[in-house]
């Protein structure tokens, strides 16, 4: 198989992680919806969500438009992917500076592998940061 292919493959997942299962995660009784949050947080989340949708659809066109560039157009593809993940791992790393966790109660709470607990957001984005490390690796040896 075309290692390209591969790479912009790799690349739709991980565009598709944040560009179109978030809205699945976060529009919903646990997020954007959720009485108990305030409204001001549930409005956060939708431009959150808004904005992945649209660097997604952004980062799609740039993984699969023919044309010049293709390269060019992969790495910034894998670089709007690493900001959003990135920015949840600062988001995560500085919890004790605004007193945040990396889930709600009420939300997805972490599930159980052996003895210990996973948070399904760290889970789930560790695979992702993964999968786009995959993806830019094959469009980097080219």
């Amino acid at each position: 198989m075309d290692r390209l292919l591969v790479a912009r493959l790799l690349l739709t997942l991980a565009t598709l992680g944040y560009g179109l299962l978030t809205v699945k995660a976060d529009f919903n009784k646990t997020h954007a919806t959720n009485p108990l949050w305030t409204g001001h947080a549930r409005f956060h989340v939708v431009w959150q969500i808004a904005s992945y949708v649209g660097f997604g659809a952004i980062a799609l066109w740039l993984i699969w438009a023919p044309g010049e560039m293709a390269i060019e157009r992969l790495y910034l593809a894998s670089i709007l992917a690493a900001v959003v993940y990135g920015a949840f791992f600062i988001a995560l790393l500085c919890m004790p500076v605004y007193g945040g966790r990396a889930y709600d109660d009420n939300g997805y709470l972490p599930f159980a592998v052996g003895r210990t607990k996973w948070d399904a957001n760290v889970t789930a984005f560790s695979v992702m940061i993964a999968v786009l490390a995959a993806g830019a690796a094959l469009v980097a040896i080219g």
